[in-house]
């Protein structure tokens, strides 16, 4: 079994979800759109889990203080190589301090 199987409730056959060519680069050797938006999708949701995990601790409840949590960066999702999250920093998407850990940095909204 690989790394990008995952299994579903239909039986106990693989199924994958992930396309195979998971990082895709252009002729110029930039990345694509659509790799980017996957692991920039890929890094929201490694934080929403990382946040949700640490927010069901003790003492996050109604009858305590009922804290939210402090974390604001992740290490990133190990499918996505090094220049994938060093392309989306250069873009100012993310930002990734010297231990490796990723920031989502929050994008101006449009004005209409």
């Amino acid at each position: 079994m690989t790394a990008a199987t995952v299994w579903h409730d239909g039986g106990m056959e693989p199924h994958d979800k992930e396309p195979a060519n998971l990082i895709e680069k252009n002729p110029d050797g930039s990345f694509t759109k659509e790799t980017l938006t996957r692991a920039m999708k890929a890094l929201k949701k490694r934080l929403k889990l990382t946040r949700l995990d640490d927010e069901s601790r003790l003492g996050h409840d109604a009858m305590s203080k009922g804290g939210h949590s402090g974390i604001v960066g992740v290490k990133p999702p190990p499918q996505y190589p090094l220049e994938v999250w060093q392309a989306l920093e250069q873009k100012g998407r993310v930002r990734i301090d010297r231990l490796g850990i990723v920031e989502i940095v929050e994008q101006p909204s449009n004005p209409s």
